[in-house]
């Protein structure tokens, strides 16, 4: 009989076998003074693309090198509109430092005869990349007041990158209207009834910017994708996949979302800046003054776009070929953003779910008593003997058990109330799901009005009800229930 964990086991090792041996024989044939293969690590995080560090031997001594790849290496469906894809990146990178743009330099990009798939093998630059870290560590204290500053000095240099002929060809032209119309059209292909992506899709349409110049747009150039050192700023640019040519006031918008301050409210550029600063530097890069008002169209799309990206990494999870257990829970942060919506558009007060006590049996153990057990032990030894990618993950995956418990707390009571919510507003009976279904699709259609009676009051609770489930820390959550001190 054959084991077939073994068996698994096995073909894991034999296809990273595989893999290493492929890689190795690229980088001895296409790195200028490489004479040695050392050693390939996957780092944390990534959940669009894989990311690697590579460690080689040179004619000067040991150096590193950087791959991007599609997840698996496989030639992923679009997940995003107008995603032009790894090889216009490895274009766009080129184009960037020529421009003057801080981004690394691409050596090689991966050929299919290689069988790696697709990506590019790319110049390793040291900095720091986390989020979290350039907006709260002590180490980024002297230069943080001058970021912002410097992004929109840097927001600007994109801005006025020359579009090729050749990079015309791989990267899309959005209008406003396009790129609100393709995320809306997305989300709607789930079939997972969001009611308030359907506010906020109807009020973007309603509220459309009057663009006076199409420009290269990065789009996604946030805290998180900008490489810094805590000397000098801005190191690299980097994550340029998502592309398109456009309103270039997409990407001051962008890095101006609450999600991507993490947790620091108080300064909305990346949780290291002002407005004002970001404003300031692109306009003594550019010349061009900045309308506040433009910025907050596109602020607001971006949570109605993350939110939509969101749900998208659930449905990769269902039917990509990476399922890693990061996308699930990705997938509930669609909540976080849709908050950031309510907090934008309709903020309030708000009437949140009340808990139960998680019922705990004399004899067995009980649902809750497992899943804490499996968490905490996802938390504490696993995390403690690992390291990298799979240290990242065991924390993902008990922060996904803490979503479950929660969820055993509060979600009979949270369902209750949008289900006697959905009925006062609606007029109608039916399940949770049709209910929610009819809300979303009368919004869609422009049947209900966006300042119809109630209406801010149920999605406000439906959300932040959400979003006590999915993730009580989070600072949008904090920003909802300050609205009703």
């Amino acid at each position: 009989m054959v084991n077939n964990n073994k068996a698994k086991g096995r073909c894991a090792v034999s296809e990273e076998n595989q893999f290493q041996q492929r890689l190795q024989a690229v980088v001895m044939e296409h790195i200028e003074h490489c004479s040695g293969f050392i050693s390939c690590d996957r780092l944390s995080g990534g959940a669009s693309q894989e990311t690697y560090r590579i460690e080689i031997e040179t004619d000067n001594g040991p150096g590193l090198l950087a791959m991007r790849r599609a997840p698996g290496g496989v030639a992923e469906q679009v997940i995003e509109p107008g995603k032009p894809g790894l090889e216009a990146e490895a274009l766009l990178f080129q184009l960037a430092l020529a421009g003057g743009v801080p981004v690394p330099e691409v050596f090689y990009v991966l050929k299919p005869e290689d069988g790696l798939g697709r990506g590019f093998i790319m110049q390793w630059l040291e900095g720091e990349a986390l989020g979290a870290k350039i907006a709260r560590s002590e180490a980024f204290a002297t230069i943080r007041p001058e970021l912002a500053y410097q992004c929109g000095q840097t927001l600007a240099r994109i801005h006025q990158l020359e579009v090729t002929a050749e990079l015309s060809q791989q990267v899309l032209e959005m209008s406003p209207e396009l790129f609100v119309n393709q995320t809306w059209d997305r989300y709607k292909a789930f079939d997972n009834p969001q009611p308030m992506i359907d506010y906020t899709g109807r009020w973007l349409l309603d509220n459309m910017p009057d663009v006076q110049q199409y420009t290269l747009v990065h789009n996604d150039f946030r805290n998180g994708n900008i490489m810094m050192s805590p000397e000098t700023g801005i190191t690299a640019v980097l994550d340029w996949e998502l592309a398109h040519i456009g309103d270039p006031m997409r990407d001051l918008g962008w890095l101006c979302c609450n999600s991507w301050r993490f947790g620091v409210t108080e300064l909305p550029v990346g949780g290291f800046g002002l407005r004002e600063q970001l404003f300031a530097g692109y306009q003594a890069a550019s010349g061009h003054r900045v309308d506040p008002a433009h910025v907050k169209f596109w602020e607001v799309f971006g949570s109605f776009w993350w939110a939509v990206g969101c749900l998208g990494m659930a449905e990769h999870y269902r039917n990509g070929p990476d399922a890693s257990v990061e996308r699930p829970a990705i997938g509930r942060r669609s909540s976080e953003c849709q908050v950031d919506c309510v907090n934008l558009l309709i903020p309030g007060p708000v009437d949140l779910p009340t808990g139960e006590a998680l019922s705990l049996s004399a004899t067995m153990p009980s649902s809750a008593e497992l899943l804490e057990s499996v968490r905490d032990f996802m938390r504490t030894e696993v995390m403690a003997e690992t390291t990298g990618r799979t240290q990242f993950l065991s924390r993902v995956a008990a922060n996904s058990l803490d979503i479950v418990l929660r969820e055993l707390q509060l979600g009979r009571d949270h369902q209750r109330r949008e289900l006697a919510g959905l009925q006062q507003l609606l007029g109608s009976q039916g399940s949770l799901e049709a209910l929610r279904e009819q809300l979303a699709l009368a919004l869609r259609d422009g049947d209900m009005a966006l300042d119809q009676t109630g209406l801010a009051q149920f999605l406000r609770d439906s959300v932040v009800g959400q979003i006590a489930i999915d993730q009580p820390k989070y600072s949008g959550f904090r920003s909802a229930l300050n609205f009703a001190e």
